[in-house]
């Protein structure tokens, strides 16, 4: 039963193996399923991206409850606007990424063209987000009726 160094790096075994290549009898070896991995991957990049869904609606709903006389209204509208248009389009890449077969080497050149967009797309997320924040958004005080 021979493992391969190159199978054993994979799974950062690397430094264990001997000089023949071989797996010692003291470690041991589970193989490394890539499809899997890549879905557990996506399936936790689309939860974070659900988060962050639902941390720009709430921003939106604040921005919406202070209303147009709030100095930075139509820019913090324009931009949670392109967050949340942007974090649906990720959304959407990442069920084509999961559907797809990582074992199949047809799809990898498709693969990694979906998964360079979907890393961009994050990029310009985050870069947005950023934006976002520095416009602050504050949660309108509530009015009390004056005496």
């Amino acid at each position: 039963m021979g493992t391969h160094i190159a199978d054993m790096e994979l799974n950062g075994l690397g430094e264990t193996s001997n000089l023949s290549g071989e797996i010692p009898p003291n470690v041991r070896y589970r193989n490394l399923n890539i499809n899997h991995y890549a879905n557990k991957k996506s399936a936790a990049e689309s939860m974070l991206d659900v988060a962050l869904l639902m941390a720009n609606a709430s921003q939106m709903k604040a921005v919406i409850d202070q209303g147009p006389s709030f100095n930075f209204y139509i820019p913090l509208i324009v931009l949670i606007s392109i967050s949340l248009v942007l974090q649906v389009a990720v959304g959407i890449l990442l069920i084509f990424i999961v559907k797809y077969d990582l074992n199949n080497p047809a799809k990898h050149a498709k693969l990694d063209d979906l998964n360079n967009a979907a890393t961009g797309l994050v990029f310009v997320i985050v870069v947005v987000n950023v934006f976002i924040t520095a416009f602050g958004v504050q949660k309108p005080m509530a009015t009390s009726p004056s005496s």
